[in-house]
């Protein structure tokens, strides 16, 4: 699990798109499992998750799913199957059949996750997925991450706050205006600039820089 820590403005979500094939790359390549990232190939092996992944008002989660499931080729088995894993996981059950337009911000997330992992890709890219959630939401995304990478999905997510990154991630890396300042195992950094918490050594990096 990788996590993409860095101000606002720094170039996370731009990173994170040009990943998902959403945007191109002014310059070098931007792959996933070493294919395109613009591929139709690439797109089917990743779920991307952005502010902007939105929900149709006027459908409920299960019509969701069964309609983005059909997109992605999965025959109607194995959708329901799908739907019976993630609510579970997800904590979805009492909402499949509730319009999407009556679902509370922490609840329309959890059902942008499901959907965006129905179909199972090998690799999440996941942009601020916890960023205007109460604890409980936030819980259950960063408990169903971190399942996923039980599985051994790969999953890489951008977020403002250290301690969930320090928490979650394998390696972090810092992005300060468009330029990756250092990567690497979250303790590895902290020995790395004498820093007892992460969010030190992210101050003591940006600090060097701007100096």
């Amino acid at each position: 699990m990788y996590g993409l820590l860095g101000p606002n403005g720094a170039g996370k979500t731009t990173a994170l798109r040009m990943l998902a094939g959403l945007l191109q790359p002014s310059r070098g390549r931007a792959s996933i499992t070493g294919i395109e990232a613009a591929s139709l190939a690439a797109r089917g092996r990743q779920g991307f998750l952005s502010g902007s992944t939105g929900l149709y008002a006027h459908l409920t989660p299960r019509e969701t799913f069964h309609y983005f499931g059909g997109i992605h080729g999965m025959s109607g088995v194995a959708i329901q199957r799908r739907i019976d894993t993630l609510s579970g996981w997800l904590g979805l059950s009492d909402l499949l059949d509730r319009r999407c337009e009556h679902l509370s911000t922490g609840e329309r997330q959890r059902v942008s996750l499901a959907q965006i992992a129905l179909h199972d890709p090998p690799v999440l890219i996941l942009d601020e997925p916890t960023q205007g959630l109460d604890v409980l939401a936030s819980r259950a995304l960063r408990d169903f991450v971190g399942q996923e990478r039980e599985r051994g999905k790969a999953v890489l997510f951008s977020t403002h706050y250290l301690a969930e990154a320090e928490l979650l991630c394998d390696r972090i890396g810092l992005l300060f205006h468009g330029r990756l300042l250092i990567e690497g195992p979250p303790s590895a950094i902290r020995a790395k600039c004498s820093a007892d918490t992460l969010e030190e050594a992210f101050l003591r990096i940006v600090d060097n820089t701007v100096a």
